[in-house]
């Protein structure tokens, strides 16, 4: 089986994750913040998940219609950005805490 796959629609949804990743995780930061600020925390980011995920599946949706090369680039592209923002978060102390020495 030979498969043939669109590089530049993938290129294309590679960008586009990149992009929705980045604004989807910026949105989480700006309403944690926002949360920690108000009494009803819960209010605030019951919103907040509602909006990214709404905008994050109309992105996802538009780049489907480019066709398969390009929703696998989107969605390879929004897990590679969160593994990496999720690593570039995490605490230090997690590799040599007192319990490990």
């Amino acid at each position: 089986m030979i498969w043939d796959v669109n590089w530049t629609a993938f290129a294309l949804g590679l960008l586009a994750g990149t992009g929705a990743g980045a604004l989807y995780f910026a949105g989480l930061a700006w309403g944690v913040r926002l949360a920690l600020r108000r009494h009803r925390a819960g209010s605030i980011l019951l919103a907040s998940s509602a909006i990214r995920i709404a905008l994050l599946l109309a992105a996802g949706w538009g780049i489907a219609q480019l066709g398969v090369a390009a929703l696998v680039g989107f969605a390879a592209a929004f897990l590679i950005l969160r593994f990496f923002l999720v690593a570039a978060m995490r605490p230090d102390d997690l590799e040599g805490g007192p319990e490990c020495n």
